[in-house]
């Protein structure tokens, strides 16, 4: 055999080898997140919100009924009344069906944890990346104003800025990004130090890359694991804080369907017509437990550790 024939096969040896163990690190990953039952249920929770979410036109009983866009159907006949085989839920005061305003909420509680938490990581993420990577005054700069906003408590803060804007689901969804981005800066800037001393990035130094090629195709990679345990598990609490906030009303207004408006309107008409708030309520509950279980899976499986 020639040599550039055994190169070849050495080559080709050297992938296969690679990929095997790419797929028994896969087969273990899956092993240990199905070995969490409680991860299982999360997944199942989280996919069941996801399809209410997609599906909500078609689920919803009385889709014109939820007040989607704006554009609520009353029926002061039906006000207040309680749970039946023709609304589970309940109506509200003015004959709204409960189950399909909490369905299309489903929609606007995905939306906003989705939207704030993509903001806080395209924020977060590369302010960690070159504090953590660069060091020196840099990286001491970006990392003493991100425990300015790290030493503010998070509620606090997003109160503080929803206030100064004009209460809508946009400013609210802008409020919290603003909480939420020093977390992954602090996340990623101690995954970027344990990482930046590695073999693999000193060779790419050797070889003459540039920064942002060793920030993208050599750290980020590396350190993608914590970033979305923490996503996975944020997604709950950025609900929960929108909710705190629409609660308030500092966030969604009437007659946007938001769990957490709808939970404050119903507080007025406590306890006589207990099923107004409790069934939004039991969504927001739902919601951040079912993503609290699969971060939980997702940080067994992965076998890392997120503040």
């Amino acid at each position: 055999m020639t040599r550039t024939g055994i190169d070849l096969l050495s080559a080709a040896t050297t992938r296969i080898e690679r990929l095997r163990d790419r797929f028994d690190k896969a087969d273990r990953v899956v092993y240990r997140f199905r070995q969490n039952p409680m991860s299982i249920l999360g997944l199942a929770v989280i996919f069941a919100f996801v399809a209410l979410a997609v599906f909500a036109p078609y689920i919803a009983p009385y889709p014109a009924d939820a007040g989607y866009q704006g554009q609520p159907a009353v029926h002061f006949s039906q006000s207040f009344e309680p749970p039946s085989l023709d609304h589970p839920m309940g109506t509200d005061q003015v004959g709204r069906d409960i189950l399909s305003r909490v369905i299309f909420g489903t929609r606007i509680s995905l939306i906003l944890g989705l939207v704030v938490l993509s903001i806080a990581i395209a924020i977060g993420v590369p302010i960690g990346l070159f504090a953590g990577y660069l060091g020196g005054g840099i990286g001491l700069v970006l990392m003493r104003v991100t425990d300015v906003f790290l030493s503010i408590p998070p509620l606090v803060l997003a109160l503080a800025v929803s206030v100064a804007l004009q209460p809508t689901l946009t400013n609210a969804m802008i409020a919290i990004a603003v909480v939420w981005w020093p977390w992954y800066a602090r996340l990623v800037y101690g995954e970027v130090l344990s990482v930046r001393e590695e073999t693999f990035v000193e060779a790419s130094r050797g070889i003459g890359a540039s920064t942002p090629r060793i920030l993208s195709r050599d750290i980020l990679p590396n350190i993608l694991a914590p970033v979305t345990v923490k996503f996975s598990l944020d997604m709950g609490y950025a609900i929960l804080v929108g909710s705190a906030l629409g609660f308030l009303g500092l966030g969604a207004q009437p007659p946007t369907p938001e769990w957490g408006t709808m939970t404050a309107q119903g507080r007025e008409f406590l306890p006589a017509y207990w099923w107004y708030s409790t069934f939004p309520g039991l969504a927001i509950f739902l919601a951040v437990l079912g993503f609290n279980f699969l971060g939980d899976g997702l940080r067994d499986m992965f076998d890392v550790e997120v503040e």
